[in-house]
């Protein structure tokens, strides 16, 4: 059984199917992606713990509703992840901010790292990392192996579409962390890619092939 919530909102739902279109410009892909991407962070982001502070408006004193604890921190798998994260900080802007840089081999589909930067006191953060694809499932089991090495704790995983395999592996390797995406598409191909999926997601996003 898979372990993952689909967000269904329709304005995503709406949004992901003009984004599926191949004719659907660089331009364009972008920015639904952006809009996309702060639906999803309104979404994940339901079950933040507030507290109440002493606040004044221009007309009485009143105890208001905050988000307690620390800021959240935003964890982009370079680079097609920055097309998630650039949306979500347009909602969550003072979120703290970090970058895994994570390619596979083209005939292996193995993972190899070649960059990390990452905020501080992850373990006292809500950590939120971010891919448009979840197809085979390394990248991400990878980039959650480091962020838990580096001491986070309370993680979520979040992608625009998802395969079954790619789910089934980080539930298998990462079964305390939920998985969140817009849609789970039917498959792999033989070279990894989600099916119907949407073609390759940085090319899309960056105009690259």
């Amino acid at each position: 059984m898979l372990k993952v919530t689909v967000i269904d909102h329709p304005l995503i739902q709406h949004k992901l199917t003009l984004m599926r279109r191949v004719e659907t410009s660089t331009g364009k892909f972008r920015v639904l992606l952006r809009e996309i991407s702060m639906l999803l962070a309104y979404e994940v982001t339901r079950d933040l713990p507030l507290k109440t502070t002493a606040i004044r408006t221009p007309l009485a004193s009143m105890n208001a509703p905050i988000i307690d604890g620390k800021k959240l921190a935003l964890i982009s798998i370079l680079r097609a992840g920055n097309g998630i994260l650039e949306g979500m900080l347009e909602l969550i802007p003072s979120a703290r901010v970090g970058h895994i840089g994570l390619y596979r081999e083209p005939d292996t589909l193995q993972v190899v790292e070649y960059y990390i930067k990452l905020p501080e006191n992850l373990q006292d953060r809500d950590v939120f990392l971010v891919d448009p694809m979840l197809a085979t499932g390394n990248s991400a089991v990878a980039a959650l192996n480091r962020l838990k090495e580096a001491g986070a704790r309370a993680l979520k995983y979040i992608c625009l579409l998802a395969a079954p395999e790619g789910i089934g592996n980080v539930n298998e390797k990462h079964p305390d962390v939920p998985i969140y995406t817009a849609a789970v598409d039917d498959r792999l191909n033989e070279k990894g890619y989600i099916l119907p999926g949407l073609g390759d997601a940085g090319d899309r996003i960056f105009g690259t092939k």
